[in-house]
């Protein structure tokens, strides 16, 4: 095994590491004793690791920029004869949140592979790799600035990379809004079901399952949402006592009327024909008191 080489460039560290196999764990302990909490972004020129962090592993091949955290725990496993160059990078370089670096790491990018669709992600990663390898030879004089650029260069990658998973994302709100704009639509339709919205929307049901999951919610906790919202504010309105609470129900889909006094009572802690006659109650006491000149800018007129 071969020792690595270490070196310091303006706050940049660097190591080139020749080994295996073996396996190197960074622990909680080492993290307390030396107190290292860089960046690192390791290019594997030879032979090929895989690295754990946060219960998360990735493979990286030669050829790969990776980038992960010397402030938690990790393993590196070596089976093979290897040879790496690392950028220990101080965090602030990178400019970003610490939330963000943790979801992102462990983060494999390898230049065949990297396409953000328009070439950038491949085009910094290739460029990080050239820089990082003349850093290792360059004279010392240039080493410096050169480790800086290089580090420039990686937080790029992270911000492109970061981008990325945002733009990502946003189709799943744009279908999010489809998703529910048609709930809202079909909402007294009584065989409105997670199978239906999701074939509606070319999606499966897991995918459908996680998209509510990411506000919160459910499916069916939703839809029932919206339907109970929907009659509560049916049993309010004029004439409203001149139609049944199961024909209310019936508009909102729901089959069952004593399912339906369940769960609105469960909602609104009142059964729906308390909710109406309440209402009704309350307006009927309301137009007394304006006519006896109680309340009411007539009154005060």
């Amino acid at each position: 095994m071969t020792t690595p080489q270490i070196a310091w460039h303006g706050g940049v560290r660097v190591v080139t590491d020749e080994s295996g196999p073996a396996v190197t764990v960074r622990s909680a302990r080492d993290i307390a004793a030396d107190g290292d909490r860089h960046m690192a972004a390791r290019l594997q020129t030879g032979g090929e690791v895989s690295l754990l962090q946060d219960g998360r592993s990735v493979r990286v091949p030669a050829g790969s920029l990776v980038l992960y955290d010397t402030g938690r725990p990790f393993k590196i496993v070596m089976p093979e004869r290897q040879r790496a160059h690392i950028l220990a990078v101080p965090r602030a370089l990178l400019r970003q949140e610490e939330s963000v670096l943790r979801s992102i790491t462990p983060m494999v990018i390898a230049p065949e592979t990297a396409d953000d669709g328009e070439g950038t992600t491949a085009g910094l990663t290739a460029l990080a790799t050239a820089m990082l390898e003349e850093l290792i030879v360059a004279e010392p004089p240039v080493r410096e600035h050169l480790a800086r650029a290089v580090a420039d260069v990686v937080g790029s990658l992270v911000a492109e990379h970061v981008g990325s998973r945002r733009r990502a994302a946003e189709p799943r709100e744009l279908l999010w809004r489809r998703v529910t704009g048609f709930v809202e639509q079909n909402l007294g339709d009584p065989e409105l079901s997670p199978q239906r919205i999701a074939d509606r929307h070319h999606i499966s049901v897991r995918y459908l399952q996680v998209l509510f999951q990411q506000q919160g919610t459910t499916v069916n906790g939703w839809v029932r949402e919206r339907r109970l919202e929907a009659a509560s504010r049916d049993l309010v309105r004029s004439g409203a006592h001149r139609r049944s609470v199961a024909a209310i129900a019936a508009r909102w889909g729901f089959t069952n009327p004593s399912h339906f006094s369940r769960a609105f009572r469960e909602a609104f802690g009142a059964s729906p024909m308390q909710w109406r006659d309440g209402a009704h109650s309350r307006a009927r006491i309301g137009d007394s008191q304006c006519g006896e000149g109680k309340v009411g800018p007539t009154a005060a007129a």
